[in-house]
């Protein structure tokens, strides 16, 4: 067996005891007390986002984007990270690629076309560790081919590639988590639930700020970080979009595209009979299952709660004082 096929089995190990404790953290410790498990929007994340797009992107990001570019633009030759032990390698691109990260992210909420490939990632209301995985399509292009490209252009270590992906999705679903942890003094290196749920909150403070991914001290460095010392709230106006984004995984990347009211859409046809396609399926998957699953469950999916509105020490975000959102 190569050395990168028992790396990636040891890195997928690890990462399935990795979320089987984030899972156990979120029970235990909750940022948000009440949140279930089977939230809304947790079959789209899981079965879209995390399984299938997952697995799409993976082809076509190395074997349609990356290979050519080796082919053409092969750099291993400069020796520049090949002769470095694999823990600095490691650590060199992990360092290198979160600055990329932080930079373009907080471009993207600054840039009306870039923030429409974005926005799907702040849509949902109710943020646990799966939430993450929630990403548009493009965005997940230019990310991972500018993360992964510069891994295999510079000829590092081919087991650098399995565990930097651990790395960072040990840490996207860390940062995502329904966890209530106080990192003390770390919290100014290392990022956590502490300061990135903040920035998926529906609030004027935060839309420009909290931008790491891996490393906090970038948006201290950068004069970006945003920690008030309380929680967001716990309505769902506290949380995600000030307006309507569609729950479907097709849909929302349509409405990246051009915007539209699903409720007008619904008078054809073709439209009203795919909408509600999703909603119909979970509902009879509900029906026949356990007493003692459907606890876990929302009862009616779809359903719209009544928003109660809450003081809170911070701005809501409104349609006249954010147009970057809605445009």
């Amino acid at each position: 067996m190569s050395p990168e096929k028992l790396t990636t089995i040891i890195t997928s190990i690890i990462l399935f005891c990795w979320i089987g404790f984030i899972i156990a953290w979120e029970r235990m410790s909750p940022y948000r007390k009440g949140l279930k498990f089977f939230r809304e929007g947790f079959w789209i994340d899981l079965v879209w986002y995390t399984l299938i797009q997952s697995y799409f992107l993976k082809i076509i990001i190395f074997d349609y984007i990356i290979t050519p570019l080796k082919a053409q633009f092969d750099l291993s030759h400069f020796q520049f990270v090949s002769s470095w032990p694999v823990a600095l390698q490691v650590l060199f691109f992990l360092f290198t690629h979160d600055l990329y990260i932080y930079l373009f992210h907080r471009f993207q909420h600054s840039n009306k076309f870039f923030w429409r490939i974005h926005e799907a990632h702040h849509s949902g209301k109710e943020v646990d560790f799966l939430a993450g995985s929630r990403s548009h399509i493009m965005e997940i292009i230019i990310n991972q081919t500018i993360e992964f490209a510069p891994i295999i252009l510079l000829g590092a270590d081919p087991i650098v590639i399995p565990i930097k992906a651990m790395l960072d999705a040990m840490f996207g679903m860390f940062i995502h988590g329904n966890i209530k942890v106080n990192m003390g003094k770390l919290k100014y290196i290392i990022n956590s639930p502490q300061l990135h749920l903040w920035h998926h909150a529906n609030y004027q403070e935060v839309f420009h700020a909290n931008f790491s991914t891996k490393f906090s001290f970038w948006d201290y460095l950068f004069g970006t970080a945003y920690d008030p010392g309380h929680t967001p709230g716990n309505k769902p106006e506290n949380w995600g979009l000030y307006y309507d984004y569609p729950k479907d995984y097709f849909l929302q990347h349509a409405f990246s595209v051009k915007r539209f009211d699903e409720k007008k859409l619904l008078k054809y046809r073709w439209f009203n009979w795919y909408y509600h396609l999703r909603p119909r399926f979970m509902n009879w998957l509900i029906a026949i299952m356990p007493a003692k699953l459907k606890t876990a469950i929302p009862v009616k999916i779809n359903s719209a709660p009544k928003l109660e509105i809450e003081q809170q020490p911070v701005t809501l975000v409104t349609e006249q004082e954010n147009v970057l959102q809605q445009n």
